[in-house]
């Protein structure tokens, strides 16, 4: 994970610290945060061992959907830049054991390379 490491202060949007202080009851004993993306409300958060997705749901935010995705399971992602006309970009992540990719939008402005390169370097 030394890679990411190197990504800290180019693509994060969050320190480690803040992030570690938001999960703190979804890390487990010993884990370390690397890497984290806001998507608005929304966190994508590259640790030690693992990809986090947190999903804040309805408008005060307080229904929150944590995905745990561990690198291994990572079978394929694609990266979908946005254009003149479409304003969002797109990432998509296909985990083993789902027939369906994970989807997550980015709003323009989102570092959607630092994300993909985030994942890039996880998925060895």
């Amino acid at each position: 994970m030394g890679f990411l490491d190197g990504l800290l202060g180019h693509g994060s949007d969050l320190s480690p610290a803040e992030v570690h202080e938001q999960l703190a009851g979804v890390l487990t004993e010993g884990e370390v945060v690397q890497v984290a993306f806001r998507l608005i409300r929304d966190l994508i958060v590259f640790t030690d061992r693992r990809l986090i997705l947190v999903d804040k749901q309805g408008i005060t935010g307080r229904k929150v959907q944590y995905m745990t995705v561990p690198y291994r399971a990572i079978t394929c992602f694609s990266v979908e830049t946005a254009s003149s006309f479409d304003l969002d970009s797109e990432l998509k992540i296909w985990v083993s054991g789902r027939p369906d990719p994970i989807t997550k939008t980015l709003k323009r402005g989102a570092d959607i390379l630092g994300i993909q390169q985030a994942i890039a370097s996880s998925i060895r």
